[in-house]
């Protein structure tokens, strides 16, 4: 067992000798709070550079440039009806503007930075393990290298090779797993595999049971929503629904900072058709990259959800290439969809269509109409799949016109109520139930606290609740490494 206290020390030394400043949950919701010593630095700063001041970019609030940006608001697009098929208002927040390209760096922030800031992490002889399917593994390797922690990430092989690039390009240790998205549990062994083998070294950091992933989303996500909302609405509209693919779970932290502010919002919870876990205990593997499967996530709040809804890969795979491709873009305008929207449309990924086509699931499912507002998540854009679109080339071949018309038809104004379940109590318990499977049987967790989960008002309220306390542990640090007393003059 580390002394705590001497990791701590060890932990601000290095952060001091490398000019490590760490932003609050507070400063990441609220940007402009930032120092202005801190803003004029970012002037001379990419958004992707691997400088430690980017940790103040971990925001929705970012300028939407590469380089030198400020903070501006909340990235978002609204989807125009014309693109959607239905009445209903449809906003997207938009993932790109963070550091990687994904908002992820948000979700990975909480679980490293906790310990660094307790004294449980050591970077300077411990290793972060970023277990993942994707853009996890990404914005942990990218914490962790702006905090100067080593990383090691596992994700599955069949992952896009854009991941891989990048994570060689930061020095991560990486190990590829059998399979594809689905694929969680092989993802698992290989962890437990390399704890087994370095104990001492290894700090195992999985999004789909580490707390800090969920409070992220719901102090900001959860916020920059509502401030969107109020921002847009109109006289007689309301927030009605909120759409989010399972994932790991941490987006949806958002939903309960949303049913405290909205109670009557609907909930729903996508994934893949083609591994309908949630849906009827399937499995399968699935092409939409970044929302993993097969379980249900400890840190998933199954009780605040009111649907599920499965989304066919295909249909996702045949939008991007409507969204990107050359026919599919001038088809679109011929439609009738604005211009800047459509040149807009590369701001999406993957799981950000299987977003947009459960939200229009939704609206058509409650009959939704001009006065009801649906907001979801674009977790990232197709900046890091352009590989996925040379494969559908190579596989379907050349985009063409009545390609974009039939893809128009049936995969965006065709999109059906199929595959949706309104929960009952007892649904949302036989899907929170899967949880001791994987967890208690596999992971070693306490039975105890499944059912606190499940019986316990206060459990999620006091989980999600603890940033405050967290803050005040950040600036505690910052104060102890001295770097913040040259913008406090």
């Amino acid at each position: 067992m580390k002394d705590k206290k001497k990791v701590l020390e060890n932990t601000i030394k290095r952060c001091r000798e490398r000019d490590i400043i760490l932003p609050t949950y507070e400063e990441m919701r609220h940007p402009e709070q930032v120092l202005q010593g801190i803003k004029d630095e970012l002037k001379n700063i990419g958004l992707w550079d691997l400088h430690s001041r980017n940790m103040f970019r971990i925001t929705w609030k970012n300028e939407p440039v590469k380089s030198g940006g400020g903070f501006d608001g909340v990235n978002y697009m609204e989807l125009p009806k014309e693109l959607t098929g239905v009445r209903a208002r449809i906003f997207i927040l938009i993932g790109k503007w963070f550091p990687t390209g994904s908002h992820k760096v948000g979700a990975t922030f909480g679980p490293l930075v906790s310990r660094l800031v307790k004294g449980e992490f050591d970077p300077t002889t411990q290793k972060a393990l970023w277990p993942s399917t994707g853009n996890y593994c990404r914005g942990g390797a990218y914490d962790a290298y702006l905090l100067a922690c080593p990383s090691i990430a596992v994700l599955p092989e069949g992952m896009s090779k854009e991941r891989f690039e990048w994570l060689k390009k930061v020095g991560s240790e990486i190990y590829a797993t059998p399979g594809v998205e689905s694929n969680v549990k092989e993802v698992y062994d290989k962890t437990a595999e390399l704890k087994n083998a370095r104990p001492d070294e290894i700090v195992v950091l999985n999004q789909f049971d580490e707390i800090g992933n969920a409070i992220w989303h719901y102090v900001c996500t959860g916020q920059a929503i509502e401030e969107v909302y109020e921002k847009e609405k109109k006289e007689g509209q309301s927030l009605k629904a909120l759409f989010l693919t399972q994932g790991s779970a941490g987006t949806l932290g958002c939903a309960d900072y949303l049913r405290e502010k909205f109670p009557t919002i609907k909930v729903c919870a996508g994934e893949a058709l083609q591994c309908p876990t949630l849906l009827f205990t399937g499995y399968g593997g699935h092409r939409i990259e970044g929302i993993g499967d097969k379980h249900v996530p400890w840190i998933h709040n199954v009780k605040n959800m009111d649907m599920v809804a499965d989304i066919d890969d295909e249909q996702c795979m045949r939008i991007i290439r409507l969204f990107n491709e050359p026919e599919g873009r001038k088809y679109l305008k011929k439609k009738g969809v604005d211009p800047e929207i459509v040149d807009r449309l590369d701001l999406l990924g993957i799981s950000s269509i299987a977003n947009i086509i459960g939200s229009i699931k939704m609206a058509k499912y409650y009959e939704m109409d001009e006065n009801d507002i649906i907001f979801t998540i674009a977790t990232d854009s197709m900046e890091l799949y352009q590989s996925r679109l040379k494969e559908l080339l190579e596989e379907k071949g050349e985009y063409r016109e009545y390609d974009a018309a039939a893809d128009f038809d049936s995969c965006l104004m065709g999109i059906s109520i199929d595959w949706m379940l309104e929960l009952s109590y007892w649904d949302k318990r036989r899907m929170h139930n899967l949880k001791y499977f994987t967890w208690i049987e596999q992971q070693g967790k306490d039975v105890e606290e499944l059912d606190r989960q499940w019986y316990d008002d206060n459990y999620w309220k006091e989980k999600l609740g603890s940033w405050k306390e967290w803050d005040k542990l950040i600036k505690e640090f910052n104060e102890k490494t001295g770097l913040l007393k040259k913008y406090q003059k």
